[in-house]
This record gives C-alpha cells, structure tokens and sequence, in this order.
C-alpha cells in the first residue's frame, strides 16, 4: 500500500460517486485516478490495467464531452437503453475480445494474470464505452468488472485498491438502480 494508491483510491469514490449520481464533475476526478493507476498497474505487472487507464483517460475526455453536450436544462443526465441486438453485439465481441487479447498478454509479456487482467480490462473497455454513452447497460458489465478485480488485486497485495472495488461494487449496484429509474 503506498501514499499513491491511498490518493488514486479517494479519487476513485469521489468518482464514481459522481457517476452515480449522473453528474459532469465525474470527469475531472476520474483523468487524476487513471493517471496515477497507470503508474500503480505497472508496478504490480498489471498491464492490461495499465494499459487500461490510458484508454480511460481518452474515453473521460469523450464522456465529459457526449455528457456536457446531452445535460438537458435541469443539469440531469438522460439515459439510453441499448436493444437486444445491440447488446448481443456487444457481448459477443467483449468475449472474442477477451479472448484475444489474453492470448497476446499470455504469450507476449510477462504478465502477472494475463487471462484474468484481460478479462477484466477488455469488460472494463465496453463499460467505459457504454458509460459515456450514457447506455444503462454499463452497470452490469461494471459489475462483472468489480467481482472480478476484487480477487485479482487481493491476490496482487493491492488492498487499498481491492477495497475501492469492494465500494465500486456497491456503487455499481446503486448506478444501476439509481440509471434504471432514470430509462429513456
């Protein structure tokens, strides 16, 4: 456990947090989180994860902007629903993705947990996507992403980290009860 991790952890809360609670001030906080877990991911062998993290970085930079441009006049975030085969699409390509990108890791780093960190980092990439289009259908994947990183960052002594996913799964909860009530 270091002082960076304690940091990253307390703006990971705030974070998602904010998701949540559908507001803009997410962003900042989540392009200071993804900037010092990239650093953390890489100590640890991690990286998927740290690959992750710049990935995310983009992608808060596309949310803030889809998000900002789709706030209605009351500042509320709307939320989509994907249809079935939108997310039939979605799922099959996550596992073939998956799938590939294990593969590399496994056969072409010195990855710690290559299929398990890709795993988690290639759901995390749809979540992310479906998140800053605002698609209810993050929430499940977010936490899929949760039950499976807490054990992965017990396992890698990362017990600030697996702390912060043991909330992010109860707010994966809330965000998807809290979005579904808010359907379009």
């Amino acid at each position: 456990m270091s002082p960076i991790e304690a940091v990253a952890t307390l703006l990971g809360l705030a974070n998602v947090a904010l998701v949540v609670r559908r507001s803009l001030w997410n962003y900042p906080f989540a392009l200071a989180m993804v900037t010092l877990y990239a650093w953390i991911f890489l100590q640890a062998r991690l990286y998927s994860d740290a690959l992750l993290q710049g990935f995310y970085f983009a992608v808060n930079g596309y949310g803030w902007w889809n998000w900002r441009r789709a706030q209605r006049a009351e500042g509320e975030v709307p939320v989509t629903v994907l249809g079935a085969r939108a997310r039939f699409g979605w799922g099959i390509a996550a596992a073939l993705a998956a799938l590939g990108w294990g593969a590399l890791m496994h056969r072409a780093t010195d990855a710690a947990y290559p299929w398990w960190d890709g795993t988690i980092a290639v759901l995390s990439i749809v979540a992310q996507i479906l998140q800053s289009r605002r698609a209810w259908e993050c929430w499940p994947l977010w936490i899929a992403v949760d039950l499976l990183a807490i054990p992965l960052f017990l396992v890698k002594g990362l017990w600030l980290t697996a702390g912060l996913y043991c909330i992010f799964l109860a707010l994966s909860v809330w965000g998807a009860i809290d979005w579904n009530k808010a359907r379009a």
